[in-house]
C-alpha cells in the first residue's frame, strides 16, 4: 500500500524535515556574457520515511536497502535559479533506506545556474554566485529544508581546481530554518595569463609611444616607429576583443 506520491509522515499536519548539504566537485565553466555558471556537484538529502520501517530480525538481519528512486517518495528539491533547459541536472541514483526509516539520497549532477557577474575590475575580479535550492511544490509547512547537522558550509575536499578561476570558498546562507537553502560560491580570476597577454603588451606599447617623442621630428625612424606602434595597437586591440569577456553595459 506504499504510495510514492504521499508525503511519508504519520500525521498530515506533521512537518517533514529534510537535511540538505552539497559537495562541490568542479567549476566547469563561468560564462560572463550569458551570466551563468556550470558546476559539477553532489547533493545529499536525508529524511525519515515512517512507512519504510522494519525489524531486521524478521528479515534475516537486513538493516538497509538500495531502492530505485522512482519506488520511494523523494523531496522535489530543485535549483530555483537554474539556467538549464532540463532544469533538473541530477542523475537519479538509488535511495539508501535504513530499517529505522532514515533515507539517504545522494544524486550527482551537472548544474547550470544564473550568476550576476560584474567584470568592472577585470582581470582582477572576484565573483560570488548564489545557488538556491528548495522544494518546487511543497510549502514550508509540509517540508522543512535544513542544513545537515555536520555541514556549516559546502564540502570542497574533492574539488578539482579550475584553470581560470581560484575557488575562494562555498558558504551557506543562514543558520535559520527556511523553505529554501542558498549556497554562495566565491571565485577569483587567475591573473597570470591576463598579465602576460593584456597588461604587459599594453605597457610596452605605451612605452613605445612615449619613446617616439624623443626622436627628432625630421627623423625617418620616427615615422617607422609610429607605423609600428599603430600596427601593434591594431593587433593588440583585436587580441583584447577576444580576451575580454562580454558585458552588456559600459565599464566606465
Amino acid at each position: 500500500n506504499y504510495n510514492v506520491l504521499e508525503r511519508p509522515v504519520a500525521n498530515e499536519s506533521e512537518i517533514l524535515i529534510v537535511y540538505f548539504s552539497l559537495t562541490l566537485q568542479q567549476i566547469i565553466d563561468v560564462d560572463e556574457k550569458n551570466q551563468n555558471i556550470i558546476t559539477n556537484m553532489w547533493l545529499r538529502l536525508e529524511w525519515n520515511d515512517s512507512n519504510l520501517r522494519w525489524s531486521p530480525n524478521d528479515y534475516g538481519g537486513i538493516t538497509d536497502l538500495r531502492i530505485s528512486p522512482d519506488k520511494v517518495w523523494r523531496p522535489d528539491i530543485l535549483i530555483y535559479n537554474s539556467a538549464d533547459e532540463k532544469f533538473d541536472g541530477t542523475y537519479h541514483s538509488n535511495v539508501v533506506v535504513n530499517h529505522n526509516g532514515s533515507c539517504l539520497y545522494i544524486p550527482p549532477g551537472i548544474f547550470k545556474s544564473t550568476c550576476k557577474i560584474d567584470i568592472t575590475w577585470f582581470p582582477f575580479d572576484d565573483q560570488f554566485c548564489d545557488i538556491k535550492f528548495g522544494s518546487w511544490t511543497y510549502y514550508g509547512s509540509a517540508v522543512d529544508l535544513r542544513f545537515s547537522n555536520d555541514s556549516t558550509s559546502g564540502d570542497i575536499s574533492p574539488y578539482i581546481p579550475n584553470g581560470e578561476w581560484v575557488l575562494l570558498g562555498i558558504y551557506d546562507c543562514c543558520p535559520e530554518q527556511y523553505i529554501d537553502i542558498t549556497y554562495t560560491i566565491g571565485i577569483r580570476r587567475r591573473t597570470l595569463y591576463y598579465g602576460f597577454n593584456l597588461i604587459v603588451p599594453s605597457v610596452i606599447i605605451s612605452s613605445m609611444t612615449l619613446l617616439s617623442f624623443t626622436l627628432p621630428p625630421d627623423s625617418g625612424e620616427k615615422l617607422t616607429l609610429g607605423v609600428t606602434i599603430l600596427l601593434s595597437m591594431i593587433v593588440f586591440m583585436m587580441q583584447l576583443a577576444e580576451i575580454m569577456p562580454g558585458k552588456l553595459f559600459c565599464l566606465l
